[in-house]
């Protein structure tokens, strides 16, 4: 295959992963976009594999095979709970591929001299750095996400003076790492900084703001991708990672907007704050209720407004929640979700799953939509939700979720709580919303509860 044919592939790809993108950034194109995606991606890795500068095809082609073939046995095990921390893991591998390429151009760099030589070698130092600081941290977000890892906030004396401290002695060693031509000791030990610094950057923040992190670990990844094209000299890849770095610095900076939160802090990992569990607080007595007692309520109500979160997904409750979405709008019941833009752990999880019990999707709605509405609402279901329906976010300015915009949810005449148990959510926060005089929890397993309901309606 000659360079030219290489080229003009590659240029296809290129606008075959903008219209993937343009196609998943709605409900409706979503399965073209996917299309598109995976069309780029064959033409892509065919353009590479079998290109003029190709050597060791053979060696490609089993890695491949072998890759494709964990990555299918993945695919067909993974849960959509499990997606979040699939995604985080997929991301370390972007980042570790990045570190390995900078090595190896960095050993194997052919005749540069001069300034092509200087330029060469800051890609490598900066490719290196950030698919170190992506693998790290990408790892931390999956183990937190996991459960292996504590979701509370990693809070070291002076952090923030040891992010900075990371960065000068980074950008310091680069510096020295290109006047001196190359130094190996200099990139190993910018490698272990950045190990450090990634693991840090993560790791100090609270696991609410999780699927800001995890979209954030994305537009890293996009950018060691990129990293890695310019140090390999590869076009689409450079492309390919600036559309994936752009598009998650975008999605992170508009999911910041919607928890009020600063996004150069987010860049910085330095928004996560001491989580101060209120534990001592007496916020009175909750009320029980029963499946008997909701479906009344249900039947009785002419506006229903269901808020899901993760604790739905575990449970996989979404499939008897549009049983009973169905029965109650054919009783001429006007019944809605609310979404919170980090509902779940990823963002659009809730959608997805929604999505995929068959939910009308013109009835599933934004915060933003939804919020105004609730004042006028019978009865709002709130189904495995915790730190996205808790009003210590505007009442409680120490709430480490304060100033976070929350589905308003107490406006309600009636709110039924989904929970297993009283304890407080991802985030480790109480939630004064089960205390309320309108509240009322509903104990057990969420799918076996929406089950028992569906029977008494």
């Amino acid at each position: 295959m000659s360079a030219g044919i290489v080229q003009a592939a590659y240029i296809v790809a290129a606008v075959l992963f903008i219209m993937s993108l343009a196609g998943l950034s709605k409900q409706e194109t979503a399965r073209a976009g996917n299309y598109y995606g995976i069309a780029g991606m064959a033409i892509a890795l065919i353009a590479t594999i079998f290109g003029p500068e190709a050597q060791g095809t053979g060696w490609i082609i089993l890695a491949m095979v072998i890759g494709g073939a964990i990555g299918i046995r993945l695919a067909q095990k993974v849960e959509m709970t499990e997606m979040p921390e699939l995604v985080a893991i997929l991301h370390s591998f972007v980042g570790l591929a990045a570190v390995l390429v900078g090595f190896n151009t960095y050993i194997d760099h052919g005749d540069l001299t001069g300034a092509l030589l200087n330029i060469h070698l800051v890609e490598v130092f900066l490719g290196v750095f950030i698919g170190a600081v992506t693998f790290t941290g990408s790892i931390v977000a999956f183990g937190k996400l996991r459960g292996i890892i504590d979701s509370k906030s990693l809070m070291l004396p002076h952090r923030h003076k040891l992010n900075l401290a990371a960065i000068v002695v980074s950008v310091l060693l680069m510096f020295y790492f290109v006047s001196v031509e190359g130094s190996t000791f200099a990139l190993i030990l910018v490698t272990l900084i950045a190990f450090a610094f990634g693991y840090h950057l993560v790791a100090s923040i609270g696991g609410a703001d999780m699927p800001v992190v995890v979209s954030m670990l994305n537009s890293y990844s996009g950018w060691a991708a990129a990293a890695a094209g310019f140090m390999l000299a590869n076009d689409l890849l450079i492309v390919t990672g600036a559309l994936v770095g752009s598009s998650g610095a975008i999605l992170s900076y508009i999911m910041c907007k919607a928890m009020n939160r600063s996004f150069i802090s987010v860049i910085a990992g330095g928004f996560g704050t001491e989580v101060v569990e209120s534990a001592d607080q007496d916020y009175g007595e909750h009320r029980e209720a029963s499946a008997e007692e909701v479906a009344e309520m249900l039947c009785d109500a002419k506006s229903v407004v269901i808020t899901p979160g993760y604790g739905m997904a575990v449970a996989q409750a979404q499939y008897p929640v549009h049983e009973i979405t169905d029965k109650l709008r054919k009783k001429g019941v006007n019944v809605r979700f609310g979404i919170h833009p980090v509902a779940g752990r990823l963002p659009g999880h809730m959608n997805v799953l929604l999505a995929e019990a068959k939910v009308p999707y013109d009835v599933v709605l934004e915060m933003d939509e939804i919020n105004d509405d609730l004042s006028e609402t019978d009865v709002v279901l709130v189904i495995g939700a915790n730190d996205t329906v808790n009003p210590a976010a505007m009442e409680d300015p120490n709430s480490p979720i304060a100033g976070m915009p929350v589905l308003e949810v107490w406006n309600a005449k009636h709110v039924i709580v989904f929970k297993r148990s009283m304890n407080p959510g991802y985030a480790g926060v109480q939630n004064p919303l089960f205390f309320k005089e309108n509240s009322q929890m509903l104990f057990g397993d969420a799918k076996d509860s929406c089950n028992k309901i569906l029977e008494h309606i």
